[in-house]
């Protein structure tokens, strides 16, 4: 059998491997991204989500404002690669004014943030897709496509941090695409993105907080 990726797409193909998937250790990670043994999937057996939406995510109102802060941070970093510094500029003004009012959130443990990426999961990116499908909106979906991946790399290095704590990061380096935000976890970053494909010089070393 052959088993894919669900984050990078790397093929584990048991008759080239000449080892049984199942028989893998546990702790075995992706070759190529680092992800789980459990983030592999049989090919031809990947499913999808299809979730009607009942909400209304049109309207500005009913963002919060840590979601306001968040969006526009994101849309600062889209201009700044597009060359739109002046956009750059207010997007990032406006993404600082919701930071400072922004109140204190109450969820902010480890279990707290795997609870939140599992409901990305299983709920928000279903309904992502569903909206973009129904419009017909190619790029939306081409995000929807990237955004998912790293949620899902983020997810399981939440699981392997869960498991293992801080001894996971113990010598080694985290490092962050600056194109699509892709996360890895080891001395050097990858030589390309397996995500967006972008070159490893495009990775940013994530600096220790005190």
């Amino acid at each position: 059998m052959r088993y894919r990726c669900t984050i990078c797409g790397h093929i584990y193909d048991e008759e080239k491997e000449k080892v049984p998937f199942d028989q893998l250790p546990d702790d075995w990670k992706c070759p190529l991204c680092g992800a789980l043994k459990r983030d592999f999937v049989p090919v031809g057996e990947e499913t999808k989500k299809t979730v009607v939406i009942e909400e209304d995510f049109d309207e500005m109102e009913n963002l919060t404002v840590a979601q306001l802060a968040a969006l526009c941070s994101n849309l600062a970093k889209g201009c700044e690669k597009q060359y739109k510094f002046r956009e750059m500029e207010k997007f990032r003004e406006l993404s600082d004014y919701f930071s400072a009012i922004c109140p204190p959130s109450d969820r902010d443990g480890i279990e707290d943030i795997a609870e939140m990426l599992m409901t990305d999961l299983e709920t928000n990116y279903p309904n992502v897709e569903a909206k973009a499908s129904a419009a017909a909106d190619r790029g939306a979906l081409r995000i929807k496509v990237w955004g998912e991946k790293v949620t899902r790399m983020l997810d399981s290095l939440v699981g392997r941090y869960l498991e293992e704590g801080e001894e996971m990061l113990k010598d080694t380096q985290i490092w962050v695409c600056t194109m699509c935000g892709f996360v890895y976890v080891g001395d050097r970053p990858p030589a390309v993105c397996p995500v967006c494909k972008v070159p490893d010089w495009k990775f940013q070393r994530m600096e220790a907080r005190a």
